[in-house]
């Protein structure tokens, strides 16, 4: 799996999490700033993994 940060057609820039089969699995919000966009996936990356699942 892997992150993809990318800059949309209107400049501004987003992130997205790619299986390894290449398939997006989900996106982000759109950022006016790049380094915002990776501020999210480093702050994902950090706390994600105790992250709780619950069923709504």
């Amino acid at each position: 799996m892997k992150f993809e940060i990318v800059k949309s057609d209107n400049g501004k820039w987003f992130f997205r999490i790619v299986a390894q089969n290449g398939n997006v699995l989900a996106h982000s919000q759109q950022y006016t700033e790049k380094a915002s966009a990776k501020s999210t996936v480093e702050s994902i990356k950090k706390n994600a993994a105790d992250a709780d699942v619950v069923e709504a």
